[in-house]
Formats: C-alpha cells, structure tokens, sequence
C-alpha cells in the first residue's frame, strides 16, 4: 500500500490543507451514507427496532467520548513533535496513545458485557420490543469496542503524520463489507439467517474489524515512514507521555462524554413523547451527519495542520489554513440547512412509513436545520483549537452551553411546542456555540500570539 504523507508546514497552504482533508472529508462521507443506509434497512423493521438501535447507539457514542482521551492526546502531541522535528518524541507519543487506547477499550468492553440492563434500563423503555433490540445492539457493539477504539486512534495517528489516505481506503473497504452485510444478516437473505437489529450490530463489528486489519497492514507495508511501525505494545506505557496525553485528551474527552451524557438526558424527555420520537431523534441525527460528519473530517485534516504548524511556530500558516476550513464548512452547512428545510418531507419517507412517524421527523428536520451551519462552524474551531493546544478551553464552553439545553429543553417541552420545543432547545444551542466559538479562536489567534 503506497502511502503519502502531505507536508504541512510548508508549501501552499490550500493544497496541502484539503490534500490532507479531502480524503477524511471522503471517510466521512462514505460513513454517513453507510449510516442513512443502516437506518433505512432497520426502518423495515420498525419504529421500535429503530428506536432500540437508538439508544444503544448512545453508548456507542459515549464510547467514543472514552477513546478520545487516547486519540486526540496522542494526535495533538504528535502532530506537533513532528513539527518540531522530533520523530522519536512523535513515535514515543504515538506507542503510549496505542497502548491506553487497548486498556480502554477492554475496560468498556467489559463494563458492557456485564452491566448491560443496567446500561438500557437508564431510558426507561416502556414497550419491551425496544428495550429487547437496545439490549441486543448494546451487548454486541460495545462488547466488541476494541476494534472500533484502535480504528480511531489509528487513524488520528496517521492524519498527525500527514496521511490521511490509508485511513481512508481502510475505511471504505469496511464501509462496503458493512452495506453489503446489512442486508443480508438483517433479513436473512439466502443462506443467512434472519437476524434483524442483531444482524446489524454483527455487520458493523465485522467492519470494524476489517478496517483494523487494512490499518494493521498499511503499518505493516510501510517500512520506515510510517512512525507507528516501531512502537512496542508491550513496553510499560512512560508516565511523561502518558501525562501529556492525558493533559491534552483529556477535556476533550470529558466534553465528549458529558454530551452524550446530556443527549441521554434529552432522550429520556424525548421518550416521553412514544417510540416514534425517539426513533426520529436516532433517524434525524444519522441525516444531520451529512453536515457534521463533513464538518468533523474537516476538523480532524485542520488539528494536524494547526498542531504540526503551531510546533514549527508558524502561527500565519495557522490563520489562513483555519479561514479556508470556515468558509468551506459554513457554506456546506448552509447548503444542508436549506435541503432540511426544503424539501423535509421526501427526506422523512425515505427512513419512516407511518403517518406520525414522518410528520414527526419533518419537524425534526426543518427546526435543527437552522443550526447546521452554526454546527459545522463550531466543530471545525474546536478542531482548530484543539491543534493549539487548547482543549480544556474547548471543553469548559462546550459543556457549559450544551448543558443548558437540559433546562431550556424542560422549559420549551413544556409549553405549547411540545416535543417541538426539544428541538427547539438544540437548535438554539448549536447556533450560539458556533457564534462563541468562532469569536474566542479570532481571540486566541489575535496580534502577538505564537509558539509557546
């Protein structure tokens, strides 16, 4: 596998910045179409095996909240000690992200494996059904979140290096065994048997793991370019770098966690509302991740141009790189924002076909799509910002603001609005991080500010 690892700190800064980004912008891409598609085909099972999907789905996302305690510690400290032409400090990095990412990702496997009722039972699911699929999705997903920890960080590992196409040929392999797997153990085709939201969570563990197995190889292939080639699993992990990382992912992770823990929240009020709302919750995130999947592969390509630019001291390369992420991703945000609102309902009934169901995704869909451009614009800043260093900064306004969608969702969803008003609390929120976001890194990257 011929790899190729874009100079950043040097050379046109468009060129190197969306060679680096277009690849994980493609990755994302292909996971939100795998996404809708996923939906789509546990759509004919049903609102309830959709909704069951959907919380399960949220410690699947919690988990990704623990790994980027590994992932982005260890991208951001590579990034920039390859920066400052330190490739043994990079490496050293890189084997201690590799390392704590295993220990967590067994960690959660397990609490998974064991506390799994417990886990479910948090969204008081009333209709069994529900619970029953939620349960099922749970236990696979999770229990089998190594592959998914280690994909992850691996491919934080790579971007930092400048590489973001092996990453993305792994991902697409996965991605094609996945929708091709779908299908076949959701419904029992041909000799398959029947083995609906069970059948989907096989699917994507088998994905995950294959895409594993690429990255493994691409490593493996690249003789010594390829910083990750070294790095001795079973070496005790050094407790300055593991610090660092740590002092670095930290936060990071923390918001991450904390956000979903807020989602769940919302969920719990959501399900109040019957299956249906939950389900286009579940439904109406995996569409808007046409914007923030875009959004976020943008942001990963810009934390290894910032942080490997930050480390070289050239904070010029810095601005202008972050100025072409905003004007990319806000005028894809707005374009999403107008197809939200547009055309709500065709969208709907590709995922929904009872009457309630759609009516209430088209409300869903027309509300959030304000804020999709305000979204976008506050995942590339954090990205941005995360490269300089800045994660604890990040953290502390990302949760301060995203926890008031609790209260603003209780006040909203009590009056007229109803379910409305939930999603009116998301929207407003989104629109206001964006705002905030984008004024503190003009901040942050104001008139004498450089390499620390």
């Amino acid at each position: 596998m011929k790899q190729k690892q874009i100079p950043l700190t040097q050379g046109p800064i468009l060129k190197s910045l969306t060679s680096l980004a277009l690849p994980i912008m493609a990755s994302s891409f292909l996971g939100t179409v795998y996404s809708i598609t996923d939906m789509a085909w546990i759509g004919l099972l049903g609102a309830k095996a959709v909704a069951g999907v959907g919380v399960g789905g949220m410690y699947v996302w919690l988990s990704q909240g623990v790994v980027t305690l590994a992932r982005m510690g260890g991208q951001v400290h590579m990034a920039q000690a390859i920066g400052r032409e330190e490739r043994q400090e990079a490496q050293r990095y890189a084997q201690t992200a590799v390392q704590l990412t295993i220990l967590l990702g067994l960690a959660f496997a397990a609490i998974s494996l064991i506390f799994t009722d417990g886990m479910v039972g948090i969204f008081k699911l009333e209709d069994a059904e529900t619970f029953r699929a939620a349960k099922i999705y749970t236990k696979i997903t999770c229990g089998c979140i190594l592959f998914s920890f280690l994909n992850l960080t691996l491919t934080g590992l790579y971007t930092a290096q400048g590489d973001s196409r092996t990453p993305f040929l792994a991902n697409l392999i996965g991605l094609v065994i996945n929708m091709i797997l779908d299908p076949l153990l959701l419904l029992g085709v041909g000799p398959f048997p029947r083995m609906e939201v069970a059948g989907a969570a096989t699917a994507t563990v088998t994905a995950q793991m294959i895409v594993m197995s690429v990255l493994l190889w691409g490593i493996w292939k690249s003789k010594g370019e390829n910083l990750l080639r070294n790095i001795k699993l079973l070496q005790p992990m050094e407790k300055k770098y593991l610090k660092e990382i740590c002092r670095i992912g930290g936060p990071s992770a923390i918001q991450g966690m904390v956000y979903c823990m807020i989602s769940m929240v919302l969920t719990r009020m959501v399900s109040g509302f019957g299956a249906e709302a939950i389900a286009t919750q579940r439904v109406g995130g995996q569409i808007e991740s046409v914007s923030w999947n875009t959004a976020d592969g943008f942001a990963a390509a810009l934390n290894a141009f910032v942080a490997q630019n930050y480390g070289a001291g050239q904070m010029d390369r810095v601005k202008k790189g972050y100025r072409i992420s905003f004007w990319t991703v806000g005028i894809w945000g707005s374009l999403i924002m107008l197809a939200f609102l547009l055309f709500p309902n065709p969208i709907a009934r590709v995922f929904f076909h009872e009457t309630k169901a759609i009516e209430t995704a088209v409300n869903y869909l027309v509300i959030i799509g304000f804020s999709e451009a305000f979204m976008c614009v506050e995942i590339v800043t954090i990205g941005a910002l995360s490269g300089l260093g800045k994660t604890k900064l990040c953290s502390i306004i990302s949760i301060t603001i995203t926890a008031t969608r609790i209260p603003l969702a209780v006040a909203l969803g009590r009056s007229a609005l109803g379910l409305n008003g939930i999603w009116w609390a998301l929207t407003l929120t989104s629109v206001a991080k964006g705002i905030i976001f984008y004024l503190v890194f003009q901040k942050c990257t104001g008139k004498g500010y450089g390499r620390v």
